[in-house]
């Protein structure tokens, strides 16, 4: 299971503004310059890696109450509820994965908690952007690898959205061996440091989803693809 370092040397904007909670509003230009320089020294400074499993699924179940468990392979994750039975249900296999920017970047974002409070909110809402990238670079490894298995994927999802419950966090990133390898460690109310760090799933399975991407505009994953280098794309199940 090796570690992934992830070369992101750019990021959108605007999405640096949609978390920074802007919905259109005026503001001064010279905001356009700290955003710049926030998201420069983001890149930077963080050292985004992350560690990708796909794990085969060991079957369905419901619990007495009637929750929907699917159970993974080599692993003592089980992902139930509501959500993962209309994200997992029918799925051949599961791709679990973790991210982080670092401890660079944490120790950045807490300098600048105390020393520079617009700053802070600059540089939080790009390493926001830029883990995202990270996890967009992530999900490409997993669309890589269903399509060599000749599978289709969903899109990732992650503990604490829907009612897949933050318990799950432990034994997710228990069996990405991520402490060790990417030095993500848990809080005891389950919040990650660094806090810049990302864990989802996405779901492989034999027949297309209504979330798998039907060409590569506008993908997410465009950027980390390997297929598209190829000549190839996860929406068709040719294998070399």
């Amino acid at each position: 299971m090796a570690v992934q370092s992830y070369d992101i040397c750019s990021m959108e904007k605007s999405e640096v503004l949609r978390y920074m909670g802007y919905q259109g509003q005026d503001y001064d230009s010279s905001l356009d310059d700290l955003i710049e320089q926030g998201m420069n020294r983001a890149i930077e400074v963080a050292r985004p890696r992350g560690v990708v499993r796909v794990f085969d699924v060991a079957g369905e179940d419901r619990t007495p109450e009637g929750k929907f468990v699917v159970a993974l392979k080599d692993t003592a994750l089980t992902l139930s509820g509501s959500s993962m039975e209309k994200h997992l249900h029918g799925a051949r296999a599961v791709g679990v994965f973790a991210v982080t920017l670092g401890m660079a970047d944490e120790r950045e974002l807490r300098r600048l908690s105390l020393t520079d409070r617009l700053g802070h909110v600059i540089f939080d809402a790009a390493s926001t952007t830029l883990v995202e990238r990270a996890a967009d670079a992530a999900e490409a490894d997993v669309v890589c690898q269903a399509q060599e298995r000749g599978l289709f994927t969903n899109f990732r999802f992650s503990p604490g959205y829907g009612d897949l419950s933050m318990q799950t966090q432990p034994v997710l990133l228990a069996a990405l061996d991520a402490q060790r390898q990417l030095g993500i460690t848990l809080s005891k109310t389950l919040l990650m440091t660094p806090t810049k760090s990302v864990t989802a799933i996405v779901g492989l399975f034999e027949e297309r989803q209504s979330s798998t991407h039907g060409s590569c505009k506008g993908c997410p994953c465009f950027d980390f693809c390997f297929l598209r280098r190829t000549g190839r794309t996860c929406f068709d199940r040719r294998k070399d």
